[in-house]
């Protein structure tokens, strides 16, 4: 008996050391959030709401409005219930697609849209995000900030997953939106022509290029975004100075921010953005007493 008694102590010491080092299971999704992004503590990952999302309005971004035009109509079929596309938004790095995304959310959270953001490196778990979407009554935007993909990576075969379904159908509210600087989110290389194959006037491209082309091809809308003409650039950057209170448009205001965009070495409307908080801010400092 007594031998039976330390063996069952020495057991609930062990399980005690266990529970200690454990990592602790994580704390129920807080749904009243319009936004989460999916990050890890102790092991594990977890939706995390987005306390103070940033809500950017439809009406402030200029020059894209083709673009603007066809992801509010997916969007708005995606919300009634209607079938709709995963979007893959690419092109000029600055030009708005990202900010275009983020403008849903204001446009139509109280239409129960909700956005979850996942990292490149977080795309393995995407069945487990779209399990615990899958039942719940909003209608989730999975969107991936940035994409592009080395070949070999794991996130690309989960991704190709969620986009087209596996064994189980996919859900039905949840889509997925992607922006990236390349079309076919992966680099391809110039060996890579050496595989395709000429027959006759068809043109037959080898087998890595059809792998690549095919995790593009599973996004059903594909919205492409340019660089800014200077017109395109001087307009967007006078807009946003007068955010900041400065409606003055003088030429030396229009020569600064010239010089600003020929230093960045691009035009587009993020640097018209900075342009205006560099220039509005440096004017404010220099009338300070």
């Amino acid at each position: 008996m007594a031998d039976l008694e330390s063996l069952i102590s020495r057991a609930a010491s062990v399980l005690d050391r266990l529970e200690a080092i454990l990592p602790e299971k994580p704390a129920e999704t807080d749904w009243s959030s319009i936004a989460w992004r999916w990050q890890h503590a102790n092991g594990r990952g977890y939706l995390a709401p987005v306390p103070h999302p940033h809500l950017v309005r439809l009406d402030d971004l200029h020059h894209v409005d083709e673009q603007k035009a066809e992801i509010v109509r997916n969007t708005r079929q995606f919300l009634q219930g209607l079938p709709a596309n995963n979007v893959l938004l690419t092109g000029a790095r600055g030009t708005g697609k990202s900010s275009l995304v983020k403008a849903l959310l204001t446009e139509f959270a109280t239409e129960w849209l909700r956005l979850v953001e996942v990292d490149k490196q977080d795309l393995v778990a995407l069945p487990d995000i779209v399990a615990l979407l899958r039942d719940r009554p909003e209608r989730f935007i999975i969107f991936c900030d940035d994409l592009s993909f080395e070949s070999g990576e794991p996130g690309y075969k989960a991704l190709k997953v969620v986009l087209d379904g596996s064994v189980s159908a996919a859900s039905d509210n949840v889509l997925v939106y992607a922006t990236s600087n390349r079309r076919h989110l992966i680099p391809e290389y110039m060996s890579e022509n050496l595989e395709t194959q000429y027959l006759g006037e068809e043109i037959r491209p080898g087998d890595t290029t059809e792998e690549k082309i095919s995790l593009s091809e599973r996004f059903g809308l594909w919205l492409s975004f340019y660089a800014f003409d200077q017109d395109q650039y001087l307009e967007v950057a006078r807009e946003w100075l007068a955010h900041y209170g400065m409606a003055e448009w003088s030429d030396e205001t229009r020569r600064e921010a010239l010089q600003f965009s020929l230093a960045r070495g691009a035009r587009s409307g993020r640097v018209a953005y900075q342009f205006a908080r560099d220039y509005a801010g440096k004017t404010a400092l220099s009338r300070k007493p």
